[in-house]
């Protein structure tokens, strides 16, 4: 059975720095692109980086480009999300999941594109992020 598993969020102060995990089991993460999404309560899912199979292959969304670093560690079938410098409108629920057409992100159009969220599979139950004014 395949499960992924994010963990990491919490409730931190703007300027804070949070490292999200995204664990699988079931399924080999190496073989494809991984993406990161966030959502909050009555808005749409938003795409927030995503990491290829390749070293190098990363997109970021523009609000979060320069604060947050997508990296995988495929020895340990994990994908992280460092996330520094927290503003306020970073408050979510995060998500990641495998995009089962693509080893490779094809560019924020793309591989961040919620309507392309359809090339997406296996979402964890996602991990609050708070931050406390």
């Amino acid at each position: 059975q395949v499960q992924f598993v994010e963990s990491g969020g919490g409730l931190v102060q703007p300027g804070d720095s949070l490292r999200l995990s995204c664990a699988a089991s079931g399924f080999f993460l190496n073989y494809y692109a991984i993406g990161w999404f966030r959502q909050v309560p009555g808005k749409e899912r938003e795409g927030v980086s995503c990491v290829g199979t390749s070293d190098g292959n990363t997109d970021y969304a523009d609000s979060v480009k320069g604060r947050f670093t997508i990296s995988r560690d495929n020895a340990k079938n994990t994908v992280y999300l460092q996330i520094n410098r927290l503003k306020p409108e970073d408050p979510a629920v995060y998500y990641c999941a495998a995009n089962l057409m693509r080893t490779r992100c094809a560019g924020t159009s793309i591989s961040l594109n919620p309507a392309h969220l359809h090339e997406y599979d296996y979402w964890g139950q996602g991990t609050q992020v708070t931050v406390s004014s």
